[in-house]
């Protein structure tokens, strides 16, 4: 990791709290002595099983998480906390580099994503700008005639029948039923669902409908979800369902 010279940091995130949880006590010390350097007030947890008992006993304006861990892996501490309904923005670190594990970060539910080595200067950037966004209070559960969507408790319904989906998928959905009888475009969807750091191809949102449309519309004869030629995609208000 690039260090930097703590006299040089000219962002003091007063009152701001990270939680870095990681198993290697030297990194972690290394990370908790620089973010504090930056302003930040920093907890730390030396495991998967101590990083969610922090995160759900106070609260934190961002947490930091290596993947590779013994006991419960990072992969696990997402999904745990997002099951737990704590929405506080979660950025991991990996010695692994490849695509699928990224993907499977975001799908489970991260906010963000680095390889080490990485620069501590990009990473105080990103910790950042998770922390202006913030946790968005998740509402009551979404209708959409016979389909529902429950961000607390993270399931997706249609009538009676739960359907699995992954996070992404999830995310997807989510932004749809928000804006239920809109159309909204696939930059609209990526600027809200994607990472802000996301430099791939707008088809990618293309391919996540096609998901969604297999699992929620497929199996129930439903059509839910719209294409609109050259515009996005329109989910309906009354979700699709044939006999309305």
């Amino acid at each position: 990791m690039n260090l930097p010279d703590p006299a040089d940091s000219g962002q003091i995130l007063e009152h701001m709290r990270v939680l870095v949880v990681e198993d290697d006590p030297r990194a972690a010390e290394t990370l908790r002595r620089t973010l504090q350097a930056e302003g930040w007030a920093v907890d730390t947890a030396a495991d998967g099983v101590e990083g969610v008992e922090s995160a759900c006993a106070r609260t934190y304006d961002v947490i930091v998480s290596d993947i590779m861990m013994p006991g419960r892996n990072g992969y696990e501490l997402v999904r745990e906390l997002r099951h737990r309904s704590v929405w506080t923005p979660v950025l991991m670190l990996t010695a692994k580099d490849g695509e699928y594990d990224e993907a499977d970060a975001f799908d489970l539910g991260a906010d963000d994503y680095m390889v080490k080595p990485f620069s501590f200067v990009v990473l105080s950037a990103r910790l950042r700008a998770l922390a202006r966004r913030g946790a968005p209070e998740r509402p009551t559960v979404l209708q959409a005639g016979s389909l529902s969507l429950d961000p607390a408790r993270r399931e997706v319904r249609r009538g009676e029948t739960p359907i699995r989906v992954t996070a992404r998928e999830f995310a997807v959905l989510e932004y749809l039923m928000r804006h239920k009888g809109d159309v909204v475009s696939k930059d609209d969807i990526l600027q809200s669902v994607w990472d802000e750091h996301y430099r791939g191809d707008d088809n990618i949102v293309e391919v996540y409908v096609g998901y969604l449309r297999r699992h929620i519309d497929t199996p129930f004869g439903c059509r839910s979800i719209e294409t609109v030629r050259g515009a996005g995609y329109r989910l309906a208000d009354n979700g699709g369902d044939p006999s309305t």
